[in-house]
């Protein structure tokens, strides 16, 4: 099972990580060490205690754009697992500071 785990989690890493949908996570422009570690520590936190917000807010942008709302349901889905598990990643390395970049920058607050 562990190494299921953690081929699951190098397979995530690889095609997030080679996707240009994903940006650097906002903790990266930090500029020493404790601040980048800090930093991924919040976004660990945030992502994983909110990642399923993206259920309700996806869908409801989608709406408000004009677009297929089942479309959002499906993003709002496939974004809250993959910010949930993110920010868990983060939060489990975050010692370490190579980034997983999440969709959107991750949850939002705004």
């Amino acid at each position: 099972m562990k190494r299921k785990m953690i081929a699951l989690f190098a397979i995530l890493f690889l095609i997030l990580s080679s996707s240009c949908l994903f940006a650097a996570s906002p903790w990266m422009s930090k500029e020493t060490y404790s601040e980048q570690a800090a930093g991924k520590v919040e976004f660990g936190v945030k992502n994983t205690l909110l990642g399923w917000t993206d259920l309700i807010s996806e869908p409801q942008n989608y709406k408000r754009d004009g677009k297929n709302v089942w479309k959002g349901i499906g993003k709002g889905l496939v974004d809250a697992i993959v910010n949930t598990v993110g920010g868990v990643f983060h939060l489990a390395t975050f010692p370490f500071p190579f980034d997983f970049p999440l969709p959107e920058d991750g949850v939002s607050l705004e």
